[in-house]
């Protein structure tokens, strides 16, 4: 199929080994990367937010925003297309600190502790983090092995 397209306050999932996830531009926002290398399949969110409670009619328009909301809806779609929980390898990017004001508001390092704190009440080890620091972060995942690629604002590339 090609390339998929997981914009801010979305989540795809897919089981085409031909598919690649790609989110843009991750500042404060946390990409969330999920795979079960068995059933090849995978899926993507980008949340904006720690916790729907902020905006419960927010939650309800588009749970995917927040991390409490947004990681069950991911890991479900996930489920209905074959992947098993105990399979799957979960990979975390982004929670910069991209603003100056963002030393009040943390809004990075909030996202970051929530999706932990999400995973480590689910029983859900995470497998790779690309976390924090003061740079943007482009993310694709490729469907066919499950592979990471984080190419940063200063132009650096890596796998994760």
């Amino acid at each position: 199929m090609g390339d998929i397209i997981v914009g801010i306050s979305d989540f795809k999932c897919t089981n085409n080994r031909d598919d690649v996830l790609i989110t843009y531009a991750l500042g404060s926002c946390i990409a969330v990367a999920v795979y079960d290398p068995v059933a090849i399949v995978g899926g993507m969110i980008h949340i904006m937010l720690p916790d729907s409670s902020l905006d419960k009619k927010k939650a309800e328009e588009k749970p995917a925003m927040f991390a409490d909301t947004g990681i069950p809806l991911l890991f479900k779609a996930c489920y209905k297309l074959g992947a098993e929980k105990n399979r799957m390898k979960v990979k975390v990017i982004g929670g910069a600190s991209i603003l100056n004001d963002d030393l009040y508001f943390r809004i990075g390092q909030k996202n970051i502790t929530a999706v932990r704190r999400i995973f480590w009440k689910n029983n859900v080890l995470i497998d790779a983090e690309d976390t924090g620091e003061n740079y943007n972060r482009t993310v694709r995942m490729q469907m066919k092995d499950g592979k990471c690629f984080i190419r940063s604002s200063g132009g650096l590339s890596k796998e994760l």
